[in-house]
């Protein structure tokens, strides 16, 4: 299996770009528009066939590039079920499994930072499997929850029921980074992501020492989720209607 992570500096976003080097069968999940040229001269390189262009939601704080890459190469735009757009290719479902040769993409249900939202598992060959989280789980974080019909208890059962019981060593790869990390592990995350998890040690060393961890209460999470006082995302009004329209800045 290829897997390659993609950095948008602007908007600290990450595209991912899936394949299977038997088929040169592909995937990309969640590309930027103004990388379209960057994302396709790197699929034409690798002589990658593009099956599907991916969506983990309808973003506020970038423009999508699925539309333009749908134009120039005849992918299929996916999006998660009940997104708000009708430009879309296609819709995926709770469960739905996507094929790329022999690379599996299965889709989970990650409602909470908005009300439309999917993480995808992806397994390919004896590597570790990794999940693409989109902005549900971040690394120590989560998205946030106060726009686009998002709900904090939402999240924190979707996190805790979905994604954390997938294996410790499931790869974690997050829509966006804001601190420069790329991945982190399901492991890691139910340990140390401190909007899901308290700590009942006083220091870091305290807390390698005893190996202690506990879940917060959902009750807690809402009320920090509900607190967060989080300034709009600068281009969520230019973002949010493009997005919904396939990364067109106006309806044709």
């Amino acid at each position: 299996m290829l897997f390659r992570q993609l950095f948008d500096k602007e908007s600290s976003t990450y595209t991912y770009l899936i394949a299977d080097l038997q088929t040169h069968e592909a995937a990309i999940v969640d590309p930027v528009v103004e990388n379209v040229d960057r994302d396709l001269k790197l699929i034409h390189e690798l002589g990658l066939s593009l099956l599907f262009c991916l969506e983990t939601h309808i973003h506020a704080d970038h423009i999508t590039g699925t539309g333009e890459i749908r134009n120039r190469t005849g992918c299929k735009g996916l999006v998660p079920e009940n997104a708000h757009t009708n430009c879309a290719s296609g819709f995926v479902k709770h469960g739905q499994m996507l094929k790329v040769g022999s690379v599996t993409i299965e889709a989970i249900e990650t409602h909470g930072h908005t009300d439309s939202h999917m993480a995808y598992l992806v397994k390919g060959g004896s590597t570790d499997h990794c999940v693409l989280t989109g902005d549900a789980l971040l690394i120590r974080g989560c998205g946030r929850t106060d726009f686009q019909g998002g709900s904090a208890e939402t999240l924190y059962d979707h996190v805790t029921q979905r994604l954390f019981t997938l294996p410790d060593s499931t790869l974690v790869y997050p829509a966006h980074d804001y601190r420069g990390q790329t991945v982190s592990t399901i492991g890691e995350e139910k340990r140390w992501n401190p909007r899901f998890v308290e700590t009942d040690a006083a220091t870091p060393s305290q807390i390698r020492d005893s190996g202690s961890h506990r879940l917060r209460q959902r009750a807690d999470f809402v009320q920090i989720m509900n607190n967060l006082n989080l300034p709009d995302p600068k281009k969520i009004m230019e973002a949010v209607p493009a997005n919904e329209h396939c990364g067109k800045k106006s309806a044709a």
